[in-house]
């Protein structure tokens, strides 16, 4: 599911118009990303939680040569699923 269909799928379930649906969706995920910017965790109770952590610097190979290569250290998204989603799921 890409963004369109899930604005598409918030405006149907939730009788909304597809322009207040595409307001809604892009508001929250403009909130977690700001939240996440600051370093706080998003915590979503039953569905998971956003957080960012830290990546060393590492070796990597280039995909193109093959070539080893040095990836620098920075900041990486990670999601972990809440226990009411795993549920779900299996």
């Amino acid at each position: 599911m890409d963004k369109e269909q899930l604005i598409a799928e918030v405006a149907k379930s939730g009788g909304f118009s597809k322009k207040n649906a595409e307001k809604a969706v892009t508001v929250v995920l403009d909130s977690i990303l700001e939240a996440l910017k600051e370093g706080k965790e998003v915590q979503l109770v039953g569905f998971g939680k956003f957080e960012v952590r830290d990546r060393e610097a590492r070796m990597g190979r280039s995909r193109r040569t093959g070539k080893e290569i040095q990836l620098p250290a920075g900041k990486v998204p990670v999601f972990t699923a809440g226990l009411t989603m795993k549920e779900a799921l299996n």
